[in-house]
């Protein structure tokens, strides 16, 4: 298990080198790139890292993918089972403090378990994870207070409860600063009316990390983020949505009707909700970048291997030049992609700002997701156009990349903006 912050100094050596003796076992890991190169020769992963990915890789194995298709049908998966078994191994706080019961790692390790997720068998499970570790949880992390920290983080790492994050609405996605949900004061309590869409693990949530309007002020300095117990009067699951993709993980539209929660409940400061939002932007689209990228990798091959057992015209489908040039290209783009995500990730660890690089990276991996599930999908002929294959399901499950974290059109907007090109308001 990797719980390196619950154990003293030695303990944690030789736990590691335990681990690093399985991921050995196992070859150094799942999800190697095509460039095929070693732990002692990569750009970011070390042996810890294989190590990390080789121990969830048996999770994976044998805790998720063999339930995947039922869950896809049920259009749920068990979060709280699966929060649970993750918590205990330590992979919902790779980065979180060790007080707290997380591993202290750096975000490389966060980067690594993400692309090792990305060998789940769809697209639904690893993003759910992702917005419990990455997205509802940060803020609460650098900014909460203790109390705060004990009552949500400490059962979110060890996987007691499940977080959702409570930031889109039916009017305001991308567009963050245009959100109206309201928390005004009221003697000790914040009284929230107003509601949000598109908040995946919303149906089986404890607690929300909301961002709301809590003054008239301007729109990116009156906004707070609050932790939300899901089960407050007035909190009012509307609907569980009936989504293209993504079938696993449940995505609820959620009101509320005069909900009053402790002003304690409060995270960092009044009127920082929008800035605290923004500052993990980066962190949130590189690890959407390298679950993408392994998911890519999975399919390309899977592809592969039908393409050449399946027979046209006497021959393999795979023989023919523009399957196999096609699948080459493919191949080298997500090579790219992935040498842009760890340059973005060994500046970031290093203390820089890769906005740029993760807008960049973001913007790639929605593109590329779609132009190669829809060029393999093309390969897979008439077996491709079912519920049946991997590859449908990625077709489904990966058009939400150019969509969720931010559209591909603000990325190249936030692009345009370093690079000093985009016109003046």
């Amino acid at each position: 298990m990797w719980r390196p912050g619950l154990l003293a100094r030695g303990a944690w050596r030789r736990r590691r080198w335990a681990l690093l003796g399985s991921a050995r076992a196992l070859g150094g890991g799942s999800g190697s790139s095509a460039a095929g190169e070693g732990a002692a020769d990569h750009p970011v992963y070390t042996q810890e890292h294989r190590a990390l990915r080789a121990s969830l890789r048996k999770i994976i194995d044998k805790e998720i993918n063999p339930y995947v298709d039922k869950w896809e049908e049920e259009e749920q998966f068990p979060a709280h089972k699966v929060f649970k078994i993750l918590g205990k191994a330590g992979f919902l706080g790779v980065t979180k403090p060790t007080e707290y019961g997380g591993l202290g790692l750096d975000f490389s390790y966060s980067t690594a378990m993400a692309e090792e997720l990305g060998n789940i068998h769809c697209g639904g499970i690893p993003m759910a994870i992702g917005v419990h570790t990455d997205m509802a949880t940060p803020a609460l992390t650098r900014f909460g207070s203790e109390e705060l920290k004990q009552e949500f983080l400490v059962p979110s790492i060890a996987g007691d409860v499940v977080a959702c994050l409570g930031v889109s609405e039916t009017g305001a996605g991308s567009d963050v600063a245009s959100i109206q949900t309201r928390a005004v004061r009221k003697g000790n309590d914040y009284v929230i009316n107003g509601g949000k869409m598109w908040t995946t693990t919303g149906c089986q949530a404890d607690w929300m990390c909301l961002l709301a309007n809590t003054s008239e002020g301007p729109p990116h300095q009156n906004k707070s983020l609050i932790c939300l117990p899901m089960k407050l009067s007035g909190v009012h699951i509307a609907k569980k949505i009936d989504k293209l993709g993504m079938k696993s993980s449940d995505t609820a539209q959620i009101f509320f009707e005069d909900v009053r929660v402790p002003c304690k409940y409060l995270i960092g400061e009044e009127g920082m909700g929008f800035t605290y939002q923004m500052l993990q932007f980066q962190e949130e689209r590189l690890w959407a970048v390298a679950n993408v990228v392994q998911q890519m990798d999975n399919i390309i091959q899977d592809t592969i291997n039908y393409t050449r057992q399946r027979k046209i015209f006497n021959q393999p489908v795979l023989n023919n030049q523009i399957v196999h040039f096609r699948l080459a290209e493919l191949a080298t783009e997500v090579e790219l992609l992935r040498s842009l995500l760890y340059r973005a990730v060994g500046l970031y660890i290093r203390g820089n700002d890769v906005t740029t690089f993760a807008s960049m990276g973001k913007l790639k991996a929605g593109r590329l997701a779609r132009k190669l599930s829809d060029n393999c999908l093309q390969f897979w002929g008439g077996m491709g156009f079912t519920n049946e294959v991997s590859v449908s399901r990625f077709y489904r499950d990966s058009r939400l990349t150019s969509i969720g974290g931010g559209a591909d059109e603000v990325m190249l907007s936030i692009i345009c903006k370093y690079m000093d090109i985009l016109p003046k308001k």
